[in-house]
């Protein structure tokens, strides 16, 4: 059993990953057979393999250490190297949909291949490839600064992780001055950011009319493999969201106002949940991979199995560390066939929220990294979200193992914190959809559009006076919207399809725990809509959806305050 950091990274050779691809390609058209053909696909993927989890290999170790200089450059080499090598997959696609043999092909592998081809032939052409490349760099840039932020509080040098432990102190004294301090280095930032924001937009905006789209908001959807919806349908969601969530959102706003015996609830007291402090984890980080590894092993045997193995082979990094890069993240290594947790533990409850989540990833992979072919390994964001936050909620009840008599509070936080999250995803979506839209706009349009358009979401956010943040820059903290334009809105999607599972989970633990392991096995083989049907799941799509979880959330925050805070 290998273990992750005796995994050995050498950096592919492009012109002989090429020329083989190419090899393989010429092998394709030659056969007369859907059978045979069927045979060449086969090693063409084992082929792409080899190159892939070196790619992923170097994009590990490279957010680990952002200061390592080698990782730093092999990671250049890619952002080079990958566009040119699309190429590739873009002659691929075009050869197996045009294929006499088509048939025989969809019957072994299935028709999303034929979707997710149809969608990359839409959306890469050899003209857009240094488009390619300068938006890898650009997206790379921003990493490294949110990377290097060291902000000095209290005598100690943090980063955007670490100083989160500050941004939820039971001294709202502390409180603010670690957000302001947080924000300050945004600032200082702000004209390097907002330039590599612009360049981005334009980058991006230029590389959709290259392929013949109006602007990116349609290239967007198609590189997200958007197949059974489209920007309407996201609209009438967000619009959902505006009328059933925010008004719950609120009124958890307001009852944490009146918990804090505030008389305003201030953006730095967001976060703040309970006047004695928020839960949070009882140990470091090895002691939650202890309790994770109980937790596991109860909820089921495969959950055990997975686990285990993502712990004794070190498949998993935690701990926050000067130089590493902010966030978490789940990515799978095709060749070795094993998923990787990054993370930066900080001594919040959110330790335990990105842990879970990127679990819920980990696991779906697990169970899925064996498909036939490498496109169905992961399905499409959205989807995706499905298994990580339902992960969230089917660990609901082993919340002791970590915070002891705390459990209630962290279950009711980690629920309200679900349900606020979801006016904010609906911001960011409704922002990206203006700034694609409207790609000549400056950064002073774009800073007021958000302001509106998060007052329009988040009627209750109050900056205390904060210039920076009130002229409407909150957004440039986001790192999806740099790096995975329009990936977003898929954590909401997601969100409400999660609370389905939560429930159905309650009321027949067993129905939904196979159907859950049913949607994990079957990666990316079928659309969003389709893993939402074989999971049980009612379309987020749907105001039905919304009218089931929303009575439901309403009962369970009732029950759950009384609780906790009808004898304060």
């Amino acid at each position: 059993m290998n273990n992750f950091k005796d995994f050995i990274y050498q950096r592919p050779n492009s012109d002989d990953f090429a020329a083989r691809y190419q090899e393989l390609l010429t092998e394709f058209d030659s056969e007369n057979s859907g059978e045979n053909q069927v045979a060449v696909i086969m090693k063409i993927n084992e082929h792409r393999k080899k190159y892939s989890s070196m790619r992923t290999l170097c994009h590990i170790r490279h957010t680990v250490d952002t200061k390592d200089s080698f990782y730093e450059e092999e990671q250049q080499h890619f952002d080079i190297t990958g566009p040119s090598l699309a190429n590739l997959d873009h002659t691929f696609y075009s050869k197996i949909l045009n294929s006499p043999f088509k048939e025989t092909i969809v019957a072994h592998f299935g028709n999303q291949l034929m979707v997710i081809a149809a969608s990359a032939i839409k959306t890469f052409d050899p003209s857009i490839i240094p488009d390619m490349q300068e938006e890898n760099k650009l997206v790379s840039d921003y990493v490294k600064i949110q990377a290097s932020a060291e902000i000095d509080f209290k005598g100690e040098n943090l980063n955007l992780s670490t100083i989160q432990k500050y941004e939820v102190s039971k001294d709202r004294a502390e409180r603010k001055a670690a957000a302001f301090a947080k924000w300050n280095f945004f600032e200082k930032q702000e004209e390097r950011v907002a330039f590599i924001f612009d360049q981005l937009v334009k980058v991006r905006h230029r590389t959709a009319q290259k392929l013949g789209f109006n602007n990116y908001v349609e290239l967007g959807y198609q590189r997200m493999l958007r197949s059974d919806y489209n920007a309407q349908d996201v609209e009438r969601f967000r619009e959902f969201i505006r009328l059933k969530i925010v008004p719950i959102a609120s009124e958890i706003y307001e009852k944490q106002r009146q918990r804090l015996g505030l008389e305003s609830l201030q953006f730095y007291d967001e976060g703040f949940q309970f006047k004695e402090g928020n839960p949070s984890p009882l140990g470091d980080e090895d002691w939650i991979v202890e309790q994770a590894e109980k937790m596991y092993f109860e909820l089921s045997s495969e959950t055990h199995a997975f686990f285990q193995m993502m712990k004794n082979q070190g498949l998993m990094d935690l701990k926050s560390r000067p130089g590493k890069a902010t966030g978490g993240y789940c990515t799978f290594l095709e060749k070795e066939k094993v998923p990787f947790i990054f993370s930066n533990f900080n001594g919040t409850s959110g330790d335990m929220d990105v842990l879970t989540h990127e679990a819920g990833h980990a696991f779906q992979v697990y169970k899925s990294g064996h498909a036939k072919i490498s496109e169905y390994i992961w399905p499409t964001y959205e989807a995706c979200e499905i298994h990580s936050m339902s992960m969230e909620l089917f660990t609901m009840p082993w919340m002791s193992l970590f915070f002891g008599e705390k459990a209630i509070q962290y279950q009711y936080g980690h629920i309200a914190n679900a349900i606020k999250f979801l006016p904010y995803g609906a911001a960011i979506d409704e922002f990206q959809h203006f700034v694609y839209s409207q790609p000549d706009c400056t950064i002073d349009d774009r800073y007021q559009a958000w302001r509106a358009i998060e007052q329009k979401y988040l009627p209750h956010r109050q900056y205390d006076g904060q210039e920076f943040l009130e002229k409407g820059t909150f957004w440039i903290r986001q790192t999806h919207l740099f790096s995975v334009p329009f990936y977003y809105i898929d954590y909401a999607l997601a969100q409400i399809c999660a609370f389905q599972f939560w429930r159905m989970n309650v009321e027949d633990h067993e129905k939904a725990w196979n159907n859950y392991v049913n949607i994990c096995s079957i990666g990316g083989s079928v659309s969003f809509l389709e893993i939402v049907k074989q999971a049980g799941l009612e379309s987020p799509f749907e105001q039905r959806a919304f009218d089931h979880v929303v009575g439901y959330l309403k009962r369970w925050l009732t029950d759950k305050e009384k609780d906790l805070f009808d004898d304060h």
